[in-house]
């Protein structure tokens, strides 16, 4: 094995970690708030790390943000206002306005640094979203503004930086700042997580409390996985419906529905791939269901 050059290296659990080649540093540096590089790889194309870990790379970010964005936005009958929370690429915004129903966006990620370095440094992530005349992208803490804006959405997602000691964002997921965000829900509306690795070896650190916390607050739950290479893990999502009666659009008609919805083509998802993410394995279905822990914010959940 030829292990020469520079190699990323970061830890997925307490005894595992995972290296990958770097062929430049384009960036490096600290903000107020996290660690940023942003790395040229050699297997990945060009990559943002924030305090160690990797968020998205050119490679497979469709992968992680298409099944993020549009499982949620396509069980909506017609979304038309979407909260974002986090997603300081502009990955998570490309998708969501690519759905030619939405009028309006409001992007809160507290790091402007953060997201002055991605519209520099990552266009092939933001693909120019950031312009678009329906978003209001502000710069401060999004469960204080949601606990104060009069502002109601269709659907909410959260694209937030893990749930880290010390962190930015472990408030983030916790009863207390779901229930304030369920309250900024229309009727109907749909709130949608990432919810940390779903691997055998992890999914309990953070996933499965995740689904327990929501599932007090919301009529209904639906937890979901997909493997994201650059991860090095299956990845989990929860999404939170206030109408248990909203549904995806069956496999056989979401291609058809998808393009009649949705500006561009997708990459990842079609009706089967979409379907398939919501048949959890096994091991995920009973940690769930045997799950006891509520994350609040006097007992929160951290990520390793």
């Amino acid at each position: 094995m030829d292990a020469s050059g520079k190699w990323h290296f970061e830890v997925v659990s307490l005894d595992l970690s995972m290296l990958y080649r770097i062929r430049d540093v384009v960036y490096t540096g600290q903000t107020a708030y996290q660690r940023v590089d942003i790395l040229q790889s050699e297997e990945f194309g060009r990559c943002l790390v924030l305090d160690g870990k990797t968020q998205s790379t050119e490679f497979d970010e469709h992968v992680y943000h298409e099944c993020l964005v549009h499982p949620a936005l396509l069980s909506h009958a017609d979304p038309k206002s979407v909260f974002i929370g986090g997603g300081g690429e502009g990955t998570t915004l490309r998708e969501v306005l690519a759905h030619r129903s939405v009028q309006k966006v409001t992007m809160i990620d507290l790091d402007k640094e953060v997201v002055d370095l991605c519209r520099r440094f990552l266009p092939q992530h933001h693909q120019g979203s950031f312009e678009d005349p329906r978003v209001k992208l502000l710069h401060q803490d999004a469960r204080g503004y949601l606990a104060e804006t009069d502002e109601t959405y269709d659907v909410i997602v959260l694209d937030l930086v893990d749930p880290m000691e010390g962190g930015s964002a472990y408030l983030l997921y916790t009863r207390e700042f779901y229930e304030t965000a369920s309250q900024r829900l229309n009727p109907g509306g749909i709130l949608v997580t990432q919810s940390g690795p779903a691997g055998l070896i992890n999914y309990t650190e953070c996933f499965t409390p995740i689904a327990q916390t929501l599932s007090g607050l919301f009529p209904e739950i639906r937890p979901y996985t997909v493997y994201v290479p650059s991860f090095m893990t299956p990845w989990g999502f929860t999404m939170a419906v206030s109408d248990p009666a909203t549904s995806l659009p069956g496999s056989d008609d979401f291609v058809q529905v998808a393009r009649s919805r949705i500006t561009g083509d997708l990459r990842y998802l079609d009706g089967v791939s979409c379907h398939g993410l919501f048949a959890l394995p096994r091991y995920i279905r009973e940690g769930i269901a045997s799950e006891t822990r509520t994350v609040t914010d006097d007992d929160p959940v951290f990520m390793v």
